[in-house]
């Protein structure tokens, strides 16, 4: 028994280094071929304990999760060592990264310095170092967008699991940390995810484990799941579950992020600055004038899979600003994008009228704003009733087309042509 372990050990540890160098050619950064767990490598997407995932908020990103069949196909390259997957591409948000599987080794190496090996001392929002690589750009050179997990799309598209660890053993794509580049289809990005050899769970209920052909599952696996039930449990999902007591700000509810604050207001947290809380808002002022801080807070904690184009237009350019008070005060007062309110921070004009529009938006695509939950963050409509003028423009261009509108027109646009089709 103990010679066949170390015979199955052996020929794992030659196929992650015989296999991972051409992958590892084909971007520039120090690719982590370690066994980053006693089942696997770091692309094997290995799940020891649920402490693993480590909490970011940034983006973009792109989700995998569903990858495999059509319509976000995961297509292995002639050689196998690769899949090239359709993702979704989520502009903003909450997402995960499993510690166990971060292809960067020098960023794996810090994280864990840092984290601890299980990630237990990393569980506040961009508390890990390798979320603010991936919100910053440099985990990968050359890659556009980084994978990881989102809950954004479990509303729509479910969450479940079909253990194939009692399969023949078959490749599946790894696609944590992959690098991914946009494509011309809108909201989709094609990440090159390394393929591993093993056992592993689907992410949906009642799926065929061998899709055949060239297609392969996006899929990680969960050291713990023993048993073949299709339903997820903090020990047979590999998909991040959270203790009933905790919540983390601006993820969707349903999924263990924290409730949007209700009437009356609560007072500010012990040890939180207020000043500090509106410095960061008024420093998350864009070209326009507009400060993305309250657009994003207006529109990311009520948003749904079919509006991420809306929370691009609203929150993209906040992933390279800290946002660290803000953040320490929705961790201590536990709920969603409420710090404005909370410590009474004011948007400027412009930013009142973005608001305005953006509400009115995710409204026509049958999404109720928090304006219309809490009464907070409803905007204020400078024209009389009228679409938006040149309040939302750059500086300096007040009698051009405003570019905000263009970009507000063309998500309102593509809302109403996939309702129709749909």
């Amino acid at each position: 028994m103990k010679r066949l372990s170390l015979f199955f050990i052996s020929i794992l540890v030659s196929y992650v280094f015989m296999a991972m160098p051409v992958y590892a050619q084909n971007f520039d950064f120090n690719f982590n071929n370690t066994m980053t767990t006693n089942c696997g490598p770091a692309f094997a997407d290995i799940l020891l304990e649920q402490s693993n995932f480590l909490p970011c908020l940034g983006g973009p990103i792109a989700l995998c999760y569903y990858s495999g069949p059509e319509p976000e196909t995961c297509v292995l390259r002639p050689e196998g060592d690769i899949a090239d997957c359709k993702c979704q591409l989520i502009p903003y948000g909450v997402y995960f990264v499993d510690i166990n599987a971060i292809l960067n080794l020098t960023i794996y190496n810090d994280t864990i310095e840092h984290c601890g090996p299980t990630g237990s001392d990393c569980r506040h929002l961009n508390s890990a170092p390798v979320c603010d690589e991936i919100n910053n750009g440099t985990f990968i050179r050359g890659a556009e967008v980084i994978s990881t997990f989102s809950f954004d799309c479990i509303p729509t598209d479910g969450i479940g699991s079909t253990n194939c660890a009692r399969q023949e053993a078959t490749l599946y794509a790894g696609c944590m940390t992959a690098p991914c580049t946009r494509t011309e289809e809108v909201g989709i990005v094609k990440c090159e995810c390394p393929t591993f050899n093993g056992p592993f769970q689907i992410a949906l209920k009642d799926q065929m484990c061998n899709l055949g052909s060239d297609m392969v599952w996006s899929a990680a696996f969960n050291t713990n799941n023993d048993t073949c039930k299709d339903t997820c449990t903090s020990k047979t999902c590999t998909s991040p579950i959270l203790p009933p007591d905790v919540c983390i700000p601006d993820a969707p509810v349903s999924s263990g992020g924290c409730q949007l604050i209700q009437d009356p207001i609560p007072t500010p947290p012990p040890g939180i600055d207020c000043s500090k809380v509106c410095k960061e808002y008024e420093d998350s002022q864009d070209a326009r004038g507009i400060e993305l801080g309250f657009t994003c807070d207006a529109t990311l904690c009520t948003s749904e899979c079919n509006d991420r184009e809306l929370v691009g237009v609203a929150c993209t350019g906040l992933q390279a600003l800290g946002l660290t008070e803000i953040i320490n005060l929705e961790v201590a007062a536990k709920c969603s994008c409420c710090a404005s309110q909370i410590c009474g921070c004011d948007a400027n004009p412009r930013t009142e009228q973005a608001i305005f529009d953006l509400n009115k938006l995710q409204r026509e695509s049958e999404i109720t704003p928090q304006c219309d939950i809490n009464d907070t963050l409803c905007g204020e409509n400078s024209n009389n009733g009228g679409s938006s003028t040149c309040a939302l423009a750059p500086p300096g261009t007040q009698n051009s087309f405003p570019i905000y509108i263009l970009l507000l027109g063309l998500v309102a646009v593509r809302m109403f042509m996939r309702r129709r089709s749909g």
